[in-house]
This record gives C-alpha cells, structure tokens and sequence, in this order.
C-alpha cells in the first residue's frame, strides 16, 4: 500500500474570504515549490470554497500533489456520497481523490458507508478512503465489516497538548499500515508560542512551532497538516519536515506534556 507524504499543507478556515483568496493559493502554491506535496481539505471548509483554493493552487501540477478531502456525516449515504465525492471533484479541478475521508461519524451505518466508498474506488473517483475523528472502537467496527479493513487514514486531533491517540489509537493503527494523520499540531496556535517549547527550541536555534510540528512526526506512520495560509508559517512546516528531535529535546517535552497513562476518549475540534 502507498503510504501517504508525512507532512501536509491544512486548509481549515480557507475560502472564507474573497480578499484573502490570492494569499491563500500563493502559501499553497509556495508549499509545494518547497516539496510540501500533501494538501488537505474538506467539503465543509468554507462551504466548499476551500476546495477552490486548493483547485487553484494545483492548476497544472496535479500529478505532483496528494489531494485529502472529507465528506460531511450527512452525505455518508449511497444515495449522496457519489454527489458529494462529485462536487468535490468539480472544485477541486481534479478527476481523482487521492485520500477520500468520512469527515466524522454520523447516523448512516457504517457497511453502507463502506460500500458506496469502495464503489468510488472501482469506479476511478477516489483511489483510497479514510475516516476522520474515529476512536479504536470505532475503528474496530468498521474493520470487521466486509471491505472495511481497506481503511488508508485516520485523521485525528493529535499534539504535543492532547495525547490521547498514543495510548491505543496509534498502535493500532501502526499493527495495520493505517496512516494517522494528525489535525492541529499547533493546538490552534497556543503550542507555537508555550514558553518550554519555545526554551526548548531557542537550544536548537529554531521556533517553537517548528519543534511542535517535528515532535508529530517523530514515528512513522504518522503524518502532520498545519494550516498554511502564511508565507512564514509554510516556510517553518517546510523546516520542521528536516528537524531530528533528540533525545533530550523529547524528554524535556515529556516532562512537560506526559504521554498518557489510561484511555482517554478522542478529543476533536
């Protein structure tokens, strides 16, 4: 199975704006000059406008790019995924997903889910499928249904400040070739400026939101999508893909943020 790039370029809070369109599509753009070549994104941000600007930034480099987006809970349905996955494809300029995601779980059942996915994937609209925001017991159900061990991804809310996905979720993951993709690595931003981390990183003459970002893909299997709608902050995601944490660095982290000890349920925003 191909394993998905480990360092990805996010869209949240994207195509909300028409004045920051051209901002927008150039950080993208500036992504992949750099070598950032996974860009992640969902039906849901910015109602679609999102996509567009992830359309419009690999307009003529498609084969260079992995494109990721997600399907609202309420489009689940065989009757709705192939409009959904369809208009997707529109805004995105595309005629291939990449990695297809269920955004988060909803009421349609799973084995319908799994069915109208894999029926994509015969169908050369989407090459591989994921969910997104699925704890172990979720994951397990969906693996015991008929074609659901072809789960590629799960993308979760997973950092330095929440890490509950290690106690379970990542191994179990790992055991089965499933990429775990990790939403957030800046806690929404708090993490690039949390005064340890950022001692931590003046030790190694680089910013703190570098070291936050290094430490989410210190395993394999695990890969990163930051938002990247700033110059500076693609520049400093491109940086962290080079950043080796040592094994100071990562206890200094650990005594500050301690690995979990039980189960936690998974948190999302």
């Amino acid at each position: 199975m191909t394993r998905m790039p480990r360092l990805g370029l996010g869209t949240w809070h994207m195509g909300e704006s028409r004045g920051e369109r051209a901002r927008e599509v150039a950080s993208l753009r500036l992504g992949l000059d750099l070598g950032i070549t996974l860009v992640d994104t969902a039906e849901m941000y910015g109602a679609g406008g999102a996509e567009e600007v992830v359309g419009e930034a690999i307009r003529g480099r498609r084969d260079g790019v992995y494109v990721v987006t997600k399907f609202y809970p309420h489009h689940a349905g065989a009757r709705h995924l192939p409009t959904a996955c369809e208009g997707s494809l529109k805004r995105l300029g595309i005629e291939r997903i990449d990695c297809y995601l269920y955004h988060w779980r909803g009421s349609v059942p799973l084995a319908e889910t799994v069915e109208a996915l894999e029926h994509l994937v015969a169908t050369g609209k989407i090459a591989r499928w994921g969910v997104s925001n699925f704890d172990v017991a979720d994951l397990e159900e969906l693996a015991a249904l008929r074609d659901g061990d072809n789960v590629a991804a799960d993308q979760v809310l997973y950092n330095l400040a929440r890490r509950g996905p290690e106690f379970d979720l990542l191994g179990w993951c790992a055991s089965r070739n499933i990429d775990v993709m990790a939403y957030s690595p800046l806690d929404e931003g708090p993490l690039a400026r949390h005064p340890a981390i950022a001692a931590i990183a003046r030790d190694l003459k680089v910013t703190a939101a570098e070291v936050a970002l290094a430490w989410t893909i210190r395993n394999p299997g695990v890969c990163t999508i930051p938002k990247a709608s700033r110059e500076e902050h693609v520049r400093a995601i491109r940086r962290a893909a080079d950043l080796q944490l040592d094994a100071a660095a990562l206890a200094a982290l650990d005594r500050v943020f301690p690995p979990p000890k039980g189960k936690k349920p998974l948190e999302m925003v």
